[in-house]
């Protein structure tokens, strides 16, 4: 009994030495870094490799933080263009911590990062987005206008003036872009690159995920958007019948010059039989005129009138010459 109680201090003794030994070290993960503080004052690091560090139990606190890229996602804004375009715009952006002493001293944690991020980039944003006419947030910077050709080209539409929204078109569609998104999103990375290192962080790249009118416009721009392309389906139309009446009269002309050139054919052929049997009654009526008159005569003898005209004449009529006098 009295042995137990004797090895009891050395079990508790062990145990302290153990406890201590294993707060007396820490580590550090891949894609971690770490400042390590005494009552709240940095006294070691920035560990920002990986492996095994020693600290001073109790005493010493270790702060770990993100090496590698994070996230941050904007709250939809309502910002007016130059144009006076009032729309929504989303916007994303990565950045990371680049020096957590720094970033300790000032924001402290991730989520103090993100509520300064919410200040900075929604300023460089809306500063942006306000100082720049809404297709060139739109557009690619190599994209270039296109206009409808006047002859047959119907991929390359430019509204007619006149119209109701022709003025918003031609901006819309002819308006040659000078900056582009891209350079619109890397002038906003500059801006908050200015404004961040004083946090420890850096903002690696800024982007829009989502442009769209606000909802109080989105009606009058659908009917519009509606409109121009009922205009651009009348124009189609109106272009095909002109087509289809080319087509037709092409058609009919070409049927025209079949028809005469088919009757003239005819013509000249018939006229070619009627020759040839003229020249074959003539040598027929040469060789025997006296049997050619009796067989014509007799020919009309049995002739049939299919409209029963009256025939008057004397019995000493030349007609009846065969019949008064058979030799």
């Amino acid at each position: 009994m009295s042995t137990a109680k004797k090895g009891l201090p050395i079990v508790v003794l062990l145990l302290i030495v153990l406890m201590a030994a294993s707060g007396s070290f820490f580590i550090v993960k891949e894609g971690k870094q770490a400042i390590l503080t005494q009552f709240g004052k940095p006294v070691g690091g920035p560990y920002q490799k990986a492996g095994l560090y020693f600290k001073i139990p109790m005493i010493q606190e270790v702060h770990e933080f993100e090496k590698r890229l994070l996230k941050w996602d904007g709250s939809p804004n309502q910002i007016p263009t130059r144009d006076k375009k009032y729309i929504w715009v989303d916007t994303t952006a990565r950045w990371r911590i680049t020096d957590p002493l720094r970033f300790l001293q000032t924001v402290s944690s991730e989520r103090g990062a993100l509520s300064r991020l919410d200040d900075i980039i929604d300023s460089v944003v809306r500063d942006q987005v306000s100082s720049n006419l809404l297709v060139e947030l739109v557009r690619s910077s190599d994209w270039k206008p296109v206009f409808r050709s006047q002859t047959s080209g119907y991929e390359k539409y430019m509204p007619e003036k006149g119209t109701s929204s022709a003025e918003d078109d031609q901006a819309r569609i002819d308006t040659e872009v000078k900056r582009g998104r891209q350079t619109i999103t890397r002038a906003m990375l500059a801006e908050a690159s200015k404004l961040t290192p004083q946090y420890g962080i850096q903002v690696v790249d800024i982007e829009i995920k989502r442009i769209n009118y606000v909802e109080s416009v989105q009606k009058q721009v659908f009917e519009r958007m509606i409109s121009e392309r009922k205009r651009i389906a009348s124009q189609y139309r109106s272009e095909g019948e002109g087509q289809k009446r080319r087509i037709m009269g092409q058609m009919q002309k070409e049927l025209a010059r079949i028809r005469s050139e088919a009757y003239k054919k005819a013509q000249k052929i018939e006229g070619q039989a009627d020759a040839k049997a003229t020249r074959i009654y003539g040598d027929a009526y040469g060789r025997d005129a006296e049997f050619f008159a009796l067989f014509k005569t007799l020919e009309a003898y049995g002739a049939k009138d299919d409209q029963r005209t009256d025939l008057i004449l004397s019995t000493d009529s030349d007609f009846y010459r065969y019949l008064r006098s058979p030799k």
